[in-house]
């Protein structure tokens, strides 16, 4: 046999054979099992009828004394003794025919017939005593009656006694007799079934040193090839001796280790090839990256550039305006144009000093003045400021200062622009807006919070975007170069606060929070030291 197919075949049709015939074995001591049970449950339920069925008679009998001894009694108590007695009949009749059915078997007919001539003779006991008790009830004379219904009591319990002992001593032989056979049945399964176990047991010896040994140990030898070639030893071949499905196998390994040690050496060429365009793209990569830090360094340039020669001339400007206004209070009208003209430049004036802050944070060139200040001074200077540009576009700004000012230690006049700058960007950016309100609290920190809220259409871009420089919203009429935020975001944690977006009074609007720390005493200790330390080294001098 050279195909495992024919092998694994043979294994399966004897194992096959050998469950169908122990299948077929287990159902037969099953059924044979199930009948000698059935038997003698029928019978011990015959013995339990046959054993009800006297107790009816009796009862029957007593009340038949009773009948007779008072015939002005009830007379119901008979006529239901009876139906009792004749139920009790009927049941161990059908009882009878159930457990012997019409058959072939001589055995089972003789069975029924020598149990139906006791029931017949129980049956015409109970039908005597009853004709007697009728006879018996209509004498007149007491004792009589009594002496007439004891030789029929005598006569019912001669004429039922031997039937029923009969019945019960059958029914007591049929139960003894189902019980040695179960016995010997169980004793024939049990050496059926240490036949059937050694046979299985040899039967598999054979089967497992013919066939599934041998298959095994080729299967084992695949394994440890297949193995060996997974942990990279590609040179590995197996000795291929049959030509069945395990050859064929042998020898697609082979070829396949064959197939993987020459796709090996491909790889490797592959892998140099791609490491030499690696390091090509690479230096590419280091050379646009070079690129783009100059186009950076341009563009803070620039920005720096632009600011410094912007803020120039509207320094003169607002000097020159000074100048005239200063001359205008000394011959007559204040002159209104120069005092627009000078609102005009001072507002350009803060666009160009954002400007130059953006390219400051940059490149970490600003050096904040912090001193303690009071917060609320701060955010009642920043909303007269923005009032009349408030006014200007018809929106209510409020101040709510809370009910107590919050210390800080901060640059006054980068606080105040921030605080302007989260106004304007209200003013400008908030379609439909009517109302923007500055608030000033106290939290636990403990920290000054700020806060800008309006009762616009709210944010519609994520923070993170907000946040970023240049970064502007959707809307088509935005204006602005987009650095509010982030410079408010810089200068915030430049003074170790945190600032957040979020949602107005009952999700409606916008609301832009800044938390600065409060005033740390110690530091004003010590800066209150540094001064007069400094007052002590001017005086000698002066």
């Amino acid at each position: 046999m050279r195909s495992l197919k024919t092998r694994f075949a043979l294994l399966l049709g004897g194992t096959a054979i050998v469950v169908m015939l122990a299948a077929v074995a287990a159902l037969a001591a099953i059924g044979a099992a199930e009948r000698t049970v059935d038997r003698t449950l029928a019978a011990q339920r015959r013995l339990e009828l046959l054993a009800e069925l006297s107790g009816r008679l009796t009862q029957f009998g007593l009340a038949a004394v009773e009948t007779v001894g008072n015939p002005d009694g009830q007379p119901e108590a008979m006529a239901i003794a009876r139906d009792n007695a004749d139920r009790a009949l009927t049941t161990v009749d059908e009882a009878l025919a159930r457990s012997f059915p019409p058959s072939d078997d001589p055995a089972d007919r003789m069975q029924y017939a020598a149990r139906t001539r006791p029931m017949a003779q129980l049956r015409a006991a109970r039908a005597v005593l009853d004709r007697q008790v009728s006879l018996i009830s209509r004498q007149s004379d007491s004792e009589k009656r009594q002496d007439s219904i004891k030789g029929a009591l005598n006569g019912f319990g001669a004429m039922t006694g031997q039937p029923l002992s009969f019945l019960i001593e059958a029914e007591r032989r049929s139960m003894a007799l189902g019980s040695e056979q179960a016995r010997a049945l169980s004793e024939r399964l049990r050496w059926a079934a240490a036949a059937a176990v050694t046979a299985a047991l040899v039967l598999l010896a054979i089967l497992y040193r013919g066939g599934t040994r041998p298959t095994l140990a080729r299967i084992e030898e695949v394994r440890r090839a297949a193995s060996a070639i997974g942990h990279g030893a590609l040179d590995t071949r197996l000795s291929v001796a049959t030509r069945d499905e395990l050859g064929l196998l042998m020898t697609n390994v082979n070829r396949m280790a064959a197939r993987l040690a020459r796709r090996e050496s491909r790889v490797a060429a592959d892998r140099a090839a791609l490491e030499d365009t690696v390091a090509t793209r690479t230096a590419d990569l280091r050379a646009a990256n070079v690129r783009l830090e100059s186009a950076d360094q341009s563009r803070r340039r620039f920005f720096a550039d632009v600011s410094h020669e912007l803020r120039t001339p509207l320094t003169v400007i607002l000097g020159e305006c000074d100048l005239a206004l200063r001359g205008a209070s000394r011959g007559g009208d204040p002159g209104p144009i120069f005092a627009t003209i000078r609102k005009r430049a001072q507002r350009l004036k803060l666009r160009v000093e954002d400007l130059l802050r953006v390219a400051r944070s940059e490149t970490g060139e600003i050096a904040f003045d912090k001193r303690p200040l009071g917060l609320a001074l701060v955010l009642s200077e920043a909303v007269d400021n923005m009032a009349s540009e408030a006014a200007r576009r018809r929106v209510a700004l409020t101040l709510d200062p809370g009910s107590q000012d919050v210390e800080c230690v901060a640059d006054r006049e980068w606080i105040r622009q921030t605080v302007e700058s989260l106004v304007d960007n209200a003013l400008r950016h908030a379609t439909g807006l009517t109302r923007v309100e500055v608030a000033l609290s106290a939290v636990p920190g403990p920290a000054g919070r700020i806060t800008v809220t309006d009762d616009g259409p709210g944010f519609t871009a994520s923070e993170a975007a907000l946040f970023e420089r240049f970064k502007r919203g959707p809307g088509p009429d935005e204006t602005g170069f987009g650095i509010g935020l982030a410079l408010a975001r810089w200068i915030v944690e430049q003074h170790g606060g945190t600032i957040c977006l979020g949602a107005g009074p009952e999700g409606r609007g916008a609301r832009v929070s800044l938390d600065i720390p409060a005033l740390d005493p110690a530091w004003v200790a010590g800066t209150a030291g540094d001064a007069a330390g400094a007052a002590q080294v001017r005086e000698p001098a002066a």
